[in-house]
C-alpha cells in the first residue's frame, strides 16, 4: 500500500524544498493493531527523531486511494449529491467520491464513481487536486478530477448501502452553498474552491 502511495505522490510534482527543511523520522518496530481493510487498518510505530530523542506509541491509520470528482455540465452546473453520514449525523452536499479499488487505476474509479453515485459520464477529464486528509496519521491520497462537460449517460446504480440524491448546482450559487456552511467535507471543499478560485482568476 506504502508503495501505491508513492506512486501517486510521484505525480503530483516535486514539493518545494528548503535547506533547513526537518529531517524524516527513523521508523522502529512497526506493527498492526487492527486490518480489517478497507476502513480499519491501524499501524503502531515507534519513531526515532533526528535529535535522537524516540516517540513509544504512534499510531497510522491506512486507507486505500481515494477518488473525487468536481463534475461540471455544458450548462454551467455543479453535479452535487446528499448523502447521510453518520459521523456527524448530518445530510450535506458533497460532490461524487469514492474508494479505488485493488489494482484499478485512478482515473478509472474517479469515472466509475461518478456514474455509479450520479449517472453521469463524458466530458473532459483532468487532474484538479491532489490532497492528504491528514498527513500526520493517515497515508493515504486523495485525487480530484475535474470533469467538464459531463451528461447524464444512465440512471444513477449507487451501491446497495449508499442512499444519494443527486443534485445540479449553478455554479454561481456555489459560492452561497460554501459560506452557508451546506458543503463542510474538507476533501470536497478544497478542489471545488480551488475550481472556483481558478475561474474567478482567468
Amino acid at each position: 500500500m506504502l508503495a501505491r502511495v508513492r506512486a501517486i505522490l510521484n505525480t503530483a510534482g516535486v514539493p518545494t524544498k528548503f535547506p533547513d527543511d526537518p529531517l524524516p523520522w527513523e521508523c522502529l518496530d512497526p506493527s498492526y493493531l487492527v486490518r480489517r481493510p478497507p476502513w480499519l487498518v491501524v499501524r503502531h510505530q515507534r519513531f526515532r527523531l533526528p535529535t535522537g530523542r524516540e516517540i513509544a506509541d504512534y499510531w497510522i491509520s491506512e486507507f486505500p486511494p481515494w477518488v473525487n470528482v468536481v463534475a461540471v455540465t455544458p450548462r454551467d452546473e455543479f453535479v452535487l449529491v446528499r448523502q447521510y453520514r453518520p459521523g456527524l449525523g448530518a445530510v450535506h452536499y458533497e460532490i461524487p467520491a469514492g474508494v479505488v479499488d485493488d489494482s484499478e487505476e485512478i482515473e478509472t474509479a474517479a469515472r466509475r464513481e461518478l456514474l455509479e453515485e450520479t449517472g453521469f459520464g463524458g466530458g473532459r477529464w483532468s487532474v484538479l487536486a491532489r490532497l492528504s486528509a491528514n498527513p500526520a496519521l493517515q497515508n493515504n491520497i486523495t485525487t480530484t478530477y475535474l470533469a467538464e462537460g459531463v451528461e447524464q449517460v444512465s440512471d444513477p446504480s449507487p451501491e446497495q448501502t449508499e442512499d444519494l440524491r443527486v443534485h445540479l448546482v449553478n455554479v454561481a450559487e456555489a459560492g452561497r452553498l460554501v459560506e452557508e456552511g451546506e458543503m463542510i467535507q474538507a476533501l470536497h471543499l478544497a478542489p471545488m474552491l480551488r475550481y472556483l478560485l481558478r475561474r474567478a482568476t482567468k
